[in-house]
C-alpha cells in the first residue's frame, strides 16, 4: 500500500499537569496542604502570603455561595456550646509571636518500645544480650504483652547472631526486660503479668500469696464464679479470698497502655465547620481552608518592562501560580459540595447521634453531587468537620446498611449503637447472649443474624456474654 497522510477527529482523555495538580491537592489533609503552600511560596516568586483581613480572623464566617440560600447570614455570636465557649471560633492556625511551626510545637509522645529500649541500653548487658533484648522489645505490643511465639523470635535472631541463641538464652534476657518499667511489660500471659507485679510487693502484703495462687490457677474462672466460688474451690475462707481478689484488681492488666497515651499525630485541623442557625444546619469552609496566598502584583507588573528572558521566566511562574490558585478554588468547591451533601443526608446523625446515622455510600454521594466515586473518596480522605458533637472525620458520615422489617434500612453504626445500649443496660449476672441480642433487635424492626451481632460486638471490643458475667 502506498503510504499517505490522513486527518481524523477523535476524543482522548489526557491527564494534564493542571488536572494532576488538582487531584493531588484534593487528597491532601489540612496540615499537608499548609506545607504544600509553604513550599510553593518559597519556590515561586509570583506567589505571596495574603495578610489576614481585620476582624475576619475571629471566626470562620461563611462566604457568599457557601450556604444553601442566596444570602448566607453569618453565624449568630450568641450561639455557644454548653461550656460557654463559642465553638465556631477561628479554627485556622493561631498567630504566634515566634515563627516556630505548629507541628514543631507538638511534643513527641514516648512509646513503650522507646521507654524499654532506653532502659535496655542503660543496663549492664553484653552486646549479644542487647541484640536479643532489642528483638524482644520490638515484639512487645502496645499493651505490654509478648504475643509472638518464642521459637519465631529465636529463628529471627539466628540470622543476626553467631552462634545462634537458644530458647533458654532468650528467656534469660526476657527476664531482664521484665524487670524494666512499667512492671509487667514483656509478660506472655495475664497470669505472668500479674505475677510480675505481685513480685514487686513486700512479702507481708495482705493476700499476696493467695493472689499469686489465684493468678496461677482459677484466674480465668474468677469473673464467673466470684470470690465465693474461688473460696469453695480452694477450700479457704471467703474473707481471705476477697482480700486477695481486691489485691489482684488493684494491679494493671495492661501495663503498656501507660506509655504513649497521647500520640503526636492526634492533632487535626478541621476542613469544614458545621453549625446550627435558626433551626437549620449550615456548613462552610473552615478559615484554614481558605486560600491564604495570592499573586504578587509587583512581580506581575514587572513582566511588561523586563527583558525577554526575564519576562519568559516570570510568565512561566505566573502561569504556575494561576494554576495553583485555580486548583485550590476547585478543591474548596468540591469539598464544600460534598460536605453539603453529607449534611443533607446525615442531619439526623448530628441531631441525635450514632443511632440516627443512616446508610450512606460513596456512590450515593457521587451521584447526588455529580462527581466520580474516586473524587468523593479523595475529597473525604483525612478531612475533618468541626460540629457541635466534636471534630469528626468525614468518613464518619458514611455507613453500610441492613434492610429492616419495615422496608427501610439501618446503618451498621446505628446497629452497633443499639447493641452497645442493650449491653450497657443488661443484668451483669445474666448478660445477653448474641442470640438474645439478635432477637431483641429483630423485635424492634432490625432483623440481624446472630453472627452479625457477634461481628459488630467484636468490632466494638466488647467481650462475649460468657466473659461479661460479673458477680458482686
Amino acid at each position: 500500500m502506498k503510504p499517505r497522510l490522513q486527518a481524523a477527529l477523535g476524543q482522548q482523555l489526557v491527564m494534564t499537569p493542571q488536572l494532576r495538580q488538582a487531584i493531588r491537592l484534593l487528597q491532601l489533609s489540612a496540615m499537608e496542604l499548609e506545607a504544600e503552600l509553604a513550599t510553593a511560596v518559597e519556590s515561586n516568586p509570583l506567589l505571596d502570603w495574603t495578610e489576614p483581613s481585620a476582624g475576619g480572623e475571629d471566626e470562620p464566617r461563611p462566604t457568599a455561595g457557601a450556604e444553601d440560600g442566596p444570602e448566607a447570614p453569618t453565624p449568630e455570636p450568641e450561639w455557644t456550646m454548653d461550656d460557654g465557649e463559642t465553638w465556631y471560633e477561628r479554627v485556622g492556625p493561631a498567630d504566634h509571636d515566634d515563627e516556630t511551626p505548629a507541628a514543631e510545637q507538638v511534643a513527641n509522645a514516648e512509646t513503650l518500645q522507646d521507654h524499654l529500649l532506653w532502659q535496655l541500653h542503660l543496663s549492664p548487658l553484653s552486646a549479644r544480650d542487647r541484640s536479643i533484648g532489642v528483638a524482644l522489645i520490638e515484639a512487645i505490643d502496645d499493651d505490654g504483652y509478648l504475643r509472638e511465639p518464642m521459637n519465631s523470635i529465636v529463628a529471627s535472631l539466628a540470622a543476626e547472631l553467631n552462634p545462634a541463641p537458644g530458647e533458654e538464652e532468650v528467656i534469660t534476657v526476657l527476664h531482664q526486660v521484665q524487670r524494666f518499667d512499667p512492671v509487667g511489660a514483656g509478660a506472655r500471659s495475664l497470669a505472668e503479668c500479674l505475677n510480675l507485679q505481685l513480685g514487686t510487693l513486700s512479702d507481708d502484703t495482705p493476700g499476696k500469696a493467695l493472689a499469686q495462687q489465684i493468678a496461677n490457677g482459677p484466674l480465668e474462672r474468677l469473673p464467673r464464679i466470684g470470690p465465693a466460688g474461688i473460696a469453695a474451690e480452694l477450700k479457704l475462707d471467703v474473707a481471705d479470698v476477697e482480700v486477695a481478689v481486691q489485691l489482684l484488681r488493684s494491679l494493671d492488666p495492661r501495663p503498656g497502655s501507660q506509655m504513649g497515651a497521647v500520640s503526636s499525630d492526634t492533632y487535626v485541623t478541621p476542613d469544614v465547620v458545621i453549625w446550627r442557625q435558626n433551626g437549620l444546619w449550615r456548613v462552610a469552609l473552615a478559615e484554614s481552608m481558605r486560600p491564604r496566598i495570592s499573586i504578587h502584583r509587583g512581580y506581575e507588573s514587572m513582566i511588561r518592562h523586563a527583558s525577554a528572558s526575564d519576562a519568559s521566566y516570570l510568565r512561566g511562574h505566573l502561569q504556575e501560580a494561576r494554576w495553583l490558585l485555580k486548583s485550590l478554588e476547585a478543591r474548596g468547591d468540591t469539598l464544600l459540595k460534598v460536605a453539603r451533601c453529607l449534611l443533607k443526608q446525615q442531619a439526623g446523625f448530628l441531631e441525635f447521634g450514632d443511632s440516627a446515622l443512616r446508610p450512606l455510600t460513596l456512590r450515593e454521594v457521587a451521584n447526588e453531587v455529580g462527581l466520580h466515586e474516586s473524587t468523593v473518596s479523595r475529597a473525604i480522605a483525612r478531612k475533618y468537620a468541626r460540629t457541635p458533637r466534636g471534630t469528626l472525620p468525614l468518613r464518619a458520615f458514611f455507613a453500610s446498611g441492613i434492610d429492616t422489617g419495615a422496608g427501610g434500612e439501618a446503618s451498621s453504626t446505628a446497629i452497633q449503637a443499639m447493641i452497645r445500649r442493650l449491653i450497657e443496660a443488661e443484668n451483669p449476672r445474666k448478660p445477653l447472649s448474641d442470640a438474645r441480642l439478635a432477637e431483641t433487635l429483630k423485635a424492634t424492626g432490625v432483623p440481624v443474624a446472630r453472627r452479625t451481632v457477634a461481628k459488630y460486638r467484636e468490632a466494638m471490643s466488647i467481650p462475649s456474654s460468657q466473659d461479661r458475667v460479673r458477680i458482686g
